[in-house]
């Protein structure tokens, strides 16, 4: 590159500079800052440093001196601050359907938000977690073409699948397509879901993204806006449990006192509970009852009961006896 055009970037790389080197704990001195430039071939004076600093101060970039042994520069606040990108970075390593390769890539990303001193403690922390990751990389891409075919008002098919033991993927309807209307995702479970109407059965179905691939957005206009628009959706993940779909009713129960937190974690800050003696509470809501909302009070042990109505309590005396069997044998 031409002397002449380095001159002309010589603000662009001064900040970048700045942004990748500086923070509170490391300013930078003017020495350090005349010796970048002149690796990049920007020959480069006090002077004109200092007229640059200001420009950028003008342009808005938070720049600070500090005296030690020298005057040094530091960039004391950015468009993400530290604990900010800490969140980010623990936010990511925690998904479960965002892949290991994934989450290394975008805590590289996140890191660089910060100067690489403070971007080291950030890399740092991917390897502090250990959790199960989705085996699906293209997950992230599939939120994406869903979000489009939404905002486009289009209809999209795809190919669903399972996971056999040996880890192979097994695809549903022998490998056919499914065509749907999409309408929302949602994060539930650790595990982003398609709510999206199905022509085939007439109703609102649930999808697990990680588990659709070919994903394409077809001509025809979505279908069944009427039934999306009939759900709430501020409540609809309160309803359902692990996104399975069944006969949504009320249902009443019984809990231990200290289970409260856990009730409201589940039905929302919304939900009526009322003391039932010292002991216990009640509480009424509309769940959608299946083997995952019997397995969720089967998980509170004796101190979750089940008052009615009385299908619903048979249902998981039915679900007890069925599992008793298994050990019976």
């Amino acid at each position: 590159m031409a002397k002449s055009a380095n001159q002309k970037l010589r603000l662009l790389y001064l900040m970048r500079y700045l942004q990748r080197q500086s923070d509170e704990q490391h300013p930078v001195g003017m020495a350090d800052i005349l010796s970048e430039l002149e690796s990049l071939g920007i020959p480069a004076n006090r002077k004109t440093i200092y007229d640059d600093l200001e420009s950028l101060r003008l342009f808005g970039l938070d720049i600070v001196a500090v005296k030690s042994s020298g005057v040094g520069y530091y960039i004391a606040s950015r468009d993400f601050e530290l604990p900010e990108l800490k969140l980010l970075v623990d936010s990511v390593q925690s998904s479960k359907f965002i892949t290991q390769k994934k989450t290394a890539s975008l805590i590289r990303k996140i890191e660089g938000l910060a100067s690489v001193h403070e971007g080291q403690f950030l890399q740092r922390r991917v390897y502090v977690h250990n959790r199960v990751k989705t085996m699906n990389e293209s997950v992230y891409y599939n939120v994406d073409e869903i979000s489009g075919a939404i905002a486009r008002d289009r209809a999209i098919r795809f190919r669903y699948f399972d996971y056999a033991p040996d880890k192979s993927r097994v695809f549903r309807r022998e490998g056919a397509w499914y065509q749907v209307s999409p309408f929302a995702l949602m994060w539930d479970d650790e595990n982003y879901y398609l709510l999206a109407w199905d022509e085939g059965s007439g109703s609102l179905r649930h999808y697990r993204v990680d588990k659709m691939v070919n994903i394409t957005a077809r001509d025809e206009a979505r279908r069944g806006k009427e039934a999306f628009a009939a759900v709430d959706m501020s409540s609809y993940s309160e309803t359902v449990f692990g996104m399975f779909t069944g006969d949504v009713q009320p249902v009443r129960l019984r809990f231990a006192r200290h289970l409260a937190g856990a009730v409201i974690d589940r039905f929302g800050r919304d939900a009526m509970l009322t003391p039932d003696g010292e002991e216990h509470f009640l509480v009424t809501a509309r769940v959608a009852v299946s083997p995952q909302f019997y397995a969720w009070v089967l998980g509170f042990g004796n101190e979750a009961e089940i008052l009615g109505p009385t299908s619903v309590r048979e249902g998981l005396k039915e679900q007890l006896n069925e599992i008793l069997s298994l050990y019976e044998k």
